[in-house]
């Protein structure tokens, strides 16, 4: 019995030396690294011929047993190329050769976000759109969110100084691109060139930007593009958390951040933000501007009295759940900015530069002080195959220019002490916006059907001495229906069909003071109408249709269709000197709608190295609305100012966007985004000229370099070269602008700090002080150059009470 069990006991172990020899001969094993050899934990290696897959451990290891017959190996991880090797069968039983991982192309991710969603909408809409995300902003950050965005091809800013500008999109600009906020239209007074953006770019998560008409999803002002910001994902369950952002510039001494506070249970949530930043006068590489002929000196290159401040709050809170979503936003912007002063009224000698020169951060006269607020609603709900949802929305936009008062023209030498405005209260702008949006979405077969409806009425108040555009009341509606046809998996179409109908009411204004007229030879004193009460009803049926053809690396899109946009109470109302421009501007009640036909062409090829987007349009406009200058004079309101009035021309437009990417190696990659724009008027008083604000053909040249750092993450370095060609194809009084050589430098990281990630981001703009003129600067007019070398240090700090599980 006892050799018996003493023979078993031998043959067990026997049968086990056997077994454990032949699954260690039919094993594979290996390890997994980066280039430089750090272990890359959970990658996935695949055996491509029986698809089992095991994940590498915390040294990078991983190991197959019972392994009969194998070909080749694939290996993945997120955010490395895939590779694959072969393995023979000699080589069944022992250990590979360690298997290291390149990084992905990323210069793409960095600008535009990657992911599903970016790519769906790109693949989904046939218009030439750009999706960029909150990390490309805190990347490229300027003085103001448009001006972050122009590294976009196609994207350029009117500049009203360093901390304020408003969008330039192929060219146009003012009421001819609409920026929607959370779904609804941003509504301030856009139509001057002094007057920004009122948007706070730290509380941007999203931004799509649409080039070409978009009336069909937005109606009127449409009709050059749309800057779409879109509302921040919501905050993950249970959590409770934010950030902390802190930017300071050279340039300008800027000194700012912004806190962020979120938190949510199950259904609930709140996203709120402040932000507060305070600059001072900031400097050119130059010391002394033309200002009409005049030599105006500046003191330390600083611009006097273009100092500012802004402090702003946001807030979002709503219920969630799968079928149903109620969100109100909540927001205030305030900025308070000087105005150059020795470019403001029509005395540029009589500024007292000891005064302005004595501290570059005080805010003098003139100034303007512009406070926006906003609140909205935005629910939805799910009945069946439908998708409902309705906007509701108000906003104010409280926008006061200060001067000292100089009388102009037969205004008295002396300010009445029983006038109803301030005596330093040149201009005062009070508009009131409610609107209202209701959509359907839903699916029919192969259609996705969106139809929806908007009102949208405007209330515009005016004050101050001085005197450009009457008050005015504006009502706007329209009615759109969008169908996307899914015909095959890689053909897709779209078509839309929209009528929109406006009125507009302008109100009569009156001259405060008398002024000489002469009636059959004798001269007597009047009170002068500036504008008399009319209204003016408009109407347009607009149409878009487009193709989508999506076959693997290729991407191919077709647009045409037609945009529409109302004449605005300053192209119909104004009478008086624009102070900023040195001139009279004269209104035109009876222009008609301006109207547009447009053709987009996109073609795009991804490779795993190198990809290309190509981007041309066709635009002509019967009848576009453009400031004409007159040969006559003004006589009453300044010291003989040359007169411009509104008119409309036919015009053509058309150019190009490319974008080109390469990566020579796994971290340095090179890019080149070229843009190109000719418009010319077809008729009227400037036929053959081109239009105003026209921007030049540039070239931007970038390369990447992607250092993999011990301790740091998605480490970049870019060296910017952007090359702007002359131009020489202008309209009165604009001037022409030499060719610019312009480098940018640009470097991050991310850094861990406990358990959160610390992000880093430095730019040097202008990086040898470079002496250029922007053909698109409000203060172009001048003979101003752009800003000087400029150091921009920005920190984001995220920190989290709770996480979600």
């Amino acid at each position: 019995m006892q050799l018996t069990y003493k023979f078993q006991l031998l043959l067990f172990f026997l049968f086990g030396f056997v077994t454990l020899t032949n699954a260690q001969n039919n094993t594979i094993s290996g390890k997994v690294t980066t280039y430089d050899g750090t272990p890359l934990a959970a990658a996935i290696v695949t055996i491509t011929n029986s698809g089992k897959s095991v994940l590498t451990n915390s040294n990078g290891l991983y190991f197959f047993e019972n392994v009969t017959e194998i070909k080749s190996i694939k290996v993945t991880f997120s955010g490395y190329e895939s590779t694959k090797i072969t393995v023979s069968k000699a080589q069944i039983g022992t250990v590979l050769p360690d298997i290291k991982l390149v990084p992905e192309m990323k210069e793409l991710e960095e600008v535009v976000i990657s992911g599903s969603y970016a790519d769906k909408r790109k693949k989904e809409e046939s218009l030439n759109l750009e999706i960029v995300s909150q990390s490309y902003i805190q990347r490229n950050l300027g003085g103001s969110l448009m001006q972050s965005l122009q590294r976009i091809p196609g994207v350029k800013t009117i500049s009203i100084g360093s901390g304020s500008s408003k969008p330039l999109i192929r060219g146009l600009s003012f009421n001819q691109v609409v920026v929607v906020e959370n779904g609804l239209k941003h509504e301030g007074q856009q139509w001057g060139a002094d007057h920004g953006l009122e948007i706070d770019q730290y509380n941007v998560s999203r931004v799509e930007i649409i080039k070409g008409p978009s009336s069909f999803m937005f109606g009127s002002d449409a009709i050059g593009g749309a800057v779409n910001i879109l509302p921040a994902p919501l905050p993950k369950l249970h959590a409770f958390g934010g950030n902390i952002d802190f930017t300071g510039k050279s340039n300008n001494a800027q000194i700012g951040g912004s806190f962020n506070l979120y938190g949510r249970n199950h259904n609930w949530f709140f996203d709120s933000r402040i932000t507060a930043m305070d600059y001072a006068d900031y400097r050119v590489p130059t010391d002394k501007v033309q200002v009409y002929n005049f030599t105006v000196p500046l003191y330390k290159n600083h611009l006097r009295n273009t100092a500012g401040q802004e402090l702003d709050f946001h807030t979002s809170t709503g219920y969630v759940s799968d079928k149903f979503k109620s969100i109100f936003h909540i927001s205030n912007v305030n900025s308070k900015s000087g105005f150059f002063a020795n470019a403001h009224g029509l005395e540029p000698r009589n500024v007292d530069n000891e005064l302005h020169d004595s501290s570059n951060r005080d805010i003098l006269m003139p100034y303007q002080q512009v406070n926006h607020f906003k609140i909205s609603n935005t629910t939805s709900f799910k009945i069946h195959n439908h998708k409902l949802e309705t906007k509701l929305g108000f906003q104010n936009n409280f926008r006061r220019e200060w001067s000292q008062y100089v009388n102009h023209g037969y205004m008295p030498p002396i300010y009445p002490e029983d006038m109803y405005a301030p005596e330093n209260l040149e201009r005062q702008y009070d508009k009131n916006t409610f609107l209202f949006s209701v959509k359907d979405e839903f699916e029919l077969g192969r259609h996705q059907i969106t139809i929806g409806a908007n009102a949208e009425t405007q209330e515009n108040k005016i004050g101050g001495w001085g005197f450009l555009i009457p008050a005015f009341n504006q009502f706007n509606t329209g009615l759109f229906v969008h169908d996307k046809v899914q015909l095959k998996d890689d053909w897709m179409i779209n078509g839309a069909l929209r009528f929109d109908y406006g009125k507009i009411n302008v109100k009569q204004y009156t001259d405060w003071f008398p002024s000489e007229v002469e009636i059959d030879d004798q001269i007597t004193e009047q009170y002068l109408d500036r504008a008399e009460n009319f209204s003016r009803a408009f109407s347009s049926f607009n149409w878009s249709i487009g193709t989508n053809y999506n076959p693997g690396k290729l991407a191919l899109k077709t647009n045409v269709g037609t945009g529409f946009r109302m004449p605005i109470a300053k192209e119909l109302a104004s009478n008086g000197v624009n102070y900023h421009y040195y001139r009279y501007e004269r209104g035109n009640p009876d222009l008609d709608p301006e109207r547009s036909y447009q053709f987009d062409f996109g073609i795009e090829w991804k490779e795993q190295k190198w990809s290309v987007e190509l981007t041309p349009f066709y635009n002509y406009f019967p009848n576009y609305i453009y400031l004409n200058p007159t040969a006559e004079h003004d006589l009453y309101y300044g010291a003989g100012n040359q007169v411009f009035k509104y008119e409309q021309s036919e015009v053509n437009r058309y150019g190009t966007e490319l974008q080109l990417r390469y990566q020579f190696a796994y971290n340095l990659t090179a890019e080149v985004l070229a843009e190109y724009l000719y418009t010319v008027q077809l008729s009227g008083a400037k036929e053959g000229y081109t239009l105003p604000f026209s921007p030049p053909a540039s070239v931007l040249t970038g390369i990447t370099y992607n250092p993999e750092i011990k301790n740091l993450k998605d480490t970049y370095l870019t060296l910017d070269y952007r090359y702007t060609a002359e131009q020489n194809r202008i309209v009165p009084p604009e001037k022409m602008t030499p060719a610019s050589h312009v480098f940018n430098l640009v470097a991050g990281t991310k850094f861990k700090v406990g358990k959160e990630d610390i992000n880093l981001s430095l730019q040097v703009q202008n990086l040898f002080n470079t002496r250029y003129l922007n053909h698109t600067s409000f203060y172009r007019l001048i003979e101003l150059p752009e800003t000087g070398r400029n150091f921009i240090v920005s920190v984001k700090i995220p920190f989290s009470i709770s996480k979600s599980n």
